[in-house]
């Protein structure tokens, strides 16, 4: 029997999208939570992940990306931090030699090096290669887990031992 001239049908789909609605606001609720707990900093899949934790059901990822996106939240992506002043020890004033003169006439006159950070497998590896000026070849390169000065100083001691072992040829 059929009151409003509607289908029996889309009374109870009616029923179903308000309590939709209830349960989207509920989970609404719990997201903005678990977001402001870790100061925005978790992204829709740590959401989801702890909300799983914590409810008895479990809660699908694409529906907190879409309610997230919804309501705006992003994670904050922090920066890397790329130096660590060490007070004390870089403060010393060091000559400028080359004055950005980056040109030799010939071969073993200027020597360059550098430290690089390299990112293998989750670890930090650290790179340091003497280079010469005059033809850009690479004399010594060494690798460690930790950039520290001994690091430096056995390239340049590689590198010397290469031109001392050069000379002899």
């Amino acid at each position: 029997m059929q009151v409003a001239g509607l289908a029996r049908s889309t009374f109870y789909y009616q029923c179903q999208a308000i309590l939709r609605t209830e349960q989207q606001s509920d989970m609404e609720l719990k997201i903005r939570v678990v977001y402001d707990k870790h100061k925005g900093r978790y992204g829709y899949r740590r959401i989801t992940a702890a909300l799983c934790r914590s409810l008895a059901e479990p809660v699908n990822h694409k529906c907190v990306q879409r309610l997230m996106q919804k309501m705006g939240l992003r994670a904050l992506i922090r920066a890397k931090k790329r130096f660590r002043h060490v007070t004390g020890m870089s403060d010393v004033h060091v000559p400028n030699i080359l004055q950005r003169d980056f040109f030799a006439g010939a071969p073993n006159q200027k020597w360059v090096t550098d430290v690089t950070e390299f990112n293998v497998q989750g670890q930090k590896l650290y790179l340091s290669a003497c280079m010469d000026l005059y033809n850009g070849e690479v004399i010594a390169h060494r690798m460690a887990k930790r950039p520290v000065f001994d690091l430096v100083s056995d390239t340049l001691r590689e590198g010397l031992h290469n031109l001392g072992s050069a000379c002899v040829m």
